[in-house]
This record gives structure tokens, C-alpha cells and sequence, in this order.
């Protein structure tokens, strides 16, 4: 993950009034939260075009051995979700692209988390690893939120950072599933922006799930 992930990722009860944006809610999603996530990728280099070959990996291998890596420092490994992602590169000045995994991870603390997303780092040569842990949205240690939410395309997540150059420039991005769940990872100050742009997407805000807690990239 090279840049601000700005995953568009998973979403809990949020009122935004004190962010200025009146007192609209998302769905509540405080339950069955994993102890931990790890956004990563075995990809090392930046690809530009949307119909690369390699954006239709479905990192089979890598999942086993990142599910390895889990167990070998002492967690549990949960589901894995595939993800494309959709990036703007600033030095690039257009979007880029990526496919990686969402992996959850139970059984395991901050810093068993912060270990296993630097050894993954490590073995696959990546410039950071993207961990979320879900916490209580008064917690000393919340600083983001994960956001989730149904019915867009990767195509469509282009064309809405394309259209919107503070959202690409302040997010950074986001990914989707196969299955078409936005999901995106953003830091609390952001989330008025996060909540535009899904707007702007076509998404009902009401079908959202938000979730707060702790984002860290492993680097």
C-alpha cells in the first residue's frame, strides 16, 4: 500500500454534527468486529493501466502464506477479501491501481498486530502495511474511521476521484470488493470529505456501515 489508503473500507453509527455535517447517520456496526486488519499486497510495482494482466490475480498464494505468516506469530487468521484498489498518484498526477487482501486477524494486541503487518512488509517488499484495530469511538487511541458500503465498481471509484481532485488529494483512493463494497479507511478529520465522495459515488449513506478505531501504516 504506497500511498494514503483511503481503503473506501467499512462503516458503524456516526454523528457527524460536530464535524459540521449536520446529524445524518450511517448504519450501526459495532458487532463482530475482527481483533485486527491488515490491508496488504505482494505487488511492487505501479501500474497505470486499468486492464493490466496482473490486476486479475487473485493472490491465491499469497493468501496461504500471509495466513502462515498469522499463525507463526501467535494470532489466528480470519477471512481474507479481495480487493482492487484505485489510487491517484500525486507524482504521477493519475490513478493507479492494485489488487491486494483484506485479512482479519483475531487473537491477537496492538503490538502483535503492528509485528505480524511488519513482517509481512518485510517478506514482500512493500513500503507499508495498512492495520485497522476497532475501538470505542471515545478511545484515547481512535484516530480513523472504516467505512463500508455497497453497489460501486472500481471503474466507478475512478471516475468519482477523477471528477473530485480534494477527495483524491486528501484520501488517497480507496478499494472495492469483487462483489462491489466500497471500503475506505480515513483519518476522523477526513470523514466529512469520505462522506462527499460516496455521495458523489451514488451511495446512500443510510446503507453505510462505520466503524471507528485505530489506523496505523507499518513502515
Amino acid at each position: 500500500m504506497k500511498q494514503r489508503l483511503g481503503v473506501l473500507v467499512a462503516v458503524g453509527v456516526l454523528a457527524l454534527g460536530a464535524a459540521g455535517t449536520g446529524t445524518a447517520q450511517a448504519s450501526p456496526d459495532t458487532h463482530g468486529c475482527p481483533a485486527g486488519e491488515i490491508f496488504a499486497t505482494n505487488n511492487t510495482a505501479v501500474i497505470t493501466d486499468p486492464d493490466d494482466a496482473r490486476l486479475r490475480t487473485r493472490l491465491t498464494r499469497f493468501d496461504h502464506e500471509v495466513r502462515e505468516i498469522i499463525r507463526t506469530n501467535g494470532a489466528r487468521p480470519g477471512a481474507s477479501t479481495l480487493l482492487d484498489g484505485v489510487f491517484w498518484s500525486g507524482d504521477l498526477k493519475q490513478t493507479t491501481y492494485e489488487r491486494s487482501r483484506e485479512f482479519d486477524v483475531d487473537k491477537v494486541g496492538a503490538d502483535g498486530l503492528h509485528h505480524i503487518a511488519d513482517v509481512i512488509r518485510k517478506q514482500y517488499r512493500q513500503e507499508s502495511v495498512l492495520t485497522f484495530r476497532c475501538l470505542p469511538r471515545t478511545s484515547p487511541d481512535t484516530d480513523a474511521v472504516e467505512i463500508q458500503a455497497p453497489g460501486v465498481s472500481a471503474a466507478r471509484l475512478r471516475e468519482a476521484l477523477l471528477a473530485n481532485p480534494e477527495a483524491r488529494e486528501r484520501l488517497g483512493g480507496g478499494s472495492v470488493t469483487l462483489g462491489g463494497r466500497l471500503i475506505l479507511i480515513t483519518p476522523v478529520a477526513d470523514l466529512p470529505m469520505a462522506r462527499q465522495l460516496t455521495a458523489e459515488l451514488g451511495v446512500d449513506w443510510n446503507t453505510a456501515r462505520v466503524r471507528y478505531g485505530d489506523e496505523e501504516f507499518v513502515s
